[in-house]
């Protein structure tokens, strides 16, 4: 647009230019002045311009810092978590060892009863040959020669330090559990700002922040634009007052018409006071000229300006998206750092804690272990005992048999004997017969005796008896020692 000064300086007059005493002077300056009027309500564009510039250049200090904290809480934190995710991983291992050797443990247990419940059946099932047992005596099993209350006592006691051993175990794995989501509620939010989707990612705002002093410098020279584009509004409005106060009855419609100017525009003249100077008319045929020229811009620099002011709030918009994502990320790693000094707090008694369980259970699965030897012994000591009545049951049959061949040898025995003392006594009366008359009696006293008889006989007072067992129960013996 043009200046008030252009107006003064051009000597030139446009032949259809009204007088300052033409009926249509007054009606031509009328709606210029009403125009520019209208289009100085544009300064608010410009101070909420200059509020919003003023703000960014806040917001880019702030940022800067905001920016620079978190960065540096983000890296402390991340090499915190490190250390922290060592130490979960250390006591998860720790907790996956126990686990494994609890297991182990429960499943031996678990095969040993069954095997000492199998030898305990077999022991029940077993019925003592009644030949071994008083005459009325009822039917006994293994069993019933075995206190098994030691051993059952003992399998109650080892399941109860188990079920202890389990529930401390619980506790442990609890408190690590508890370790393991402040761990991951740390690392969670160290992900989610590393992800991209709906909310920037790092490299996004990194790339924004460093923009930043781009943006605010095209958001002032958008400023500085509407400050000038006011400018020559409002030199525009001082060239229509000054004009309508040199036409004749234009003094009380300039203070009509431009009485109120809105709240921060600065006028060279106000239209109350009488003009400075009288002017030509050949200088009022060249303002009128200029204000006919300068009144065609006028929408468009209230458009510029409106344009300008809705660029800089768009850009504004961006900034405070793009501090509120910072402000948002620096909250979160705050929380991060926080959830940090409480696990920092906790991580010497969490250590602690796993470290004494450790050697607890270390002691309890030795005690454990030790528990169910005497277990297995239990056990094998049965397995023996069942053993040894089947051996015995062959250990019968063998001196059942070597009886027989004893008694077998002494008939035959007797028999011999007897053979020979019938034989001797034929010999000697056939001797006596033949030979008696001839001989003495006093030769040999012992020519008449009858030949001496033997028995056979047990050494000792008491004789064995071996019980009468049947073949097929030593045969079943014999299979189930033998296979």
């Amino acid at each position: 647009m043009s200046s008030a000064s252009s107006a003064s300086s051009s000597s030139s007059v446009r032949p259809s230019t009204p007088g300052p005493n033409s009926p249509n002077a007054l009606e031509t300056l009328l709606p210029f002045l009403l125009a520019s009027k209208r289009s100085l309500s544009t300064v608010e564009h410009v101070y909420r311009a200059n509020d919003i510039c003023a703000s960014t250049r806040t917001a880019l200090e702030k940022s800067a810092i905001v920016t620079a904290r978190t960065s540096f809480l983000r890296s402390g934190v991340a090499s915190q978590l490190n250390v922290l995710q060592k130490v979960w991983q250390q006591t998860e291992s720790t907790a996956a060892h126990v686990t494994a050797e609890y297991q182990d443990v429960l499943a031996s247990l678990d095969e040993a009863e069954t095997r000492l419940r199998n030898t305990l059946s077999s022991l029940q099932e077993t019925v003592v040959e009644a030949k071994l047992r008083p005459v009325d005596e009822a039917p006994r099993s293994l069993l019933d020669f075995v206190d098994e209350s030691g051993v059952e006592g003992l399998v109650t006691s080892i399941r109860a330090d188990l079920k202890e051993s389990g529930k401390g175990f619980e506790e442990f794995q609890k408190d690590n559990k508890g370790f393991e989501n402040e761990v991951q509620k740390v690392k969670g939010i160290l992900d989610k700002q590393q992800r991209s989707g709906d909310s920037q990612s790092a490299d996004d705002l990194n790339t924004g922040v460093d923009h930043l002093p781009e943006v605010l410098a095209d958001m002032e020279e958008l400023a500085r634009e509407m400050a000038v584009n006011l400018e020559s509004l409002v030199s525009h409005f001082d060239l229509c007052v000054t004009a309508i106060k040199h036409t004749e009855g234009g003094g009380d419609a300039a203070v009509k018409i431009a009485g109120d100017l809105p709240h921060g525009v600065e006028v060279g003249q106000h239209p109350q006071e009488a003009p400075s100077e009288l002017i030509s008319d050949e200088q009022r045929g060249e303002m009128m000229r200029v204000l006919r020229e300068d009144a065609d811009q006028v929408s468009e620099v209230v458009l510029e300006i409106e344009s300008h002011s809705t660029q800089i709030v768009i850009l504004s918009q961006g900034v405070e998206a793009l501090t509120a994502s910072l402000f948002q990320r620096s909250r979160e790693i705050n929380d991060a750092f926080k959830l940090l000094e409480n696990l920092g707090h906790r991580l010497p008694n969490h250590i602690t804690r796993s470290q004494a369980y450790q050697i607890r259970w270390d002691g309890e699965q030795t005690r454990i272990v030790a528990r169910m030897e005497e277990l297995e012994n239990a056990k094998s000591f049965y397995d023996d005992f069942f053993r040894a009545y089947h051996n015995l049951i062959i250990e019968i049959g063998r001196r059942k048999t070597l009886e027989s061949k004893r008694n077998q040898i002494i008939e035959e025995a007797r028999s011999k004997l007897e053979q020979l003392y019938e034989e001797d006594v034929a010999d000697r009366e056939e001797f006596k017969n033949e030979h008696g008359q001839f001989i003495p009696v006093d030769i040999w006293p012992g020519l008449l005796d009858l030949p001496g008889r033997f028995l056979i006989e047990p050494e000792d007072a008491v004789v064995e008896t071996v019980p009468d067992i049947s073949k097929s129960v030593i045969h079943k013996a014999i299979r189930r020692v033998h296979g």
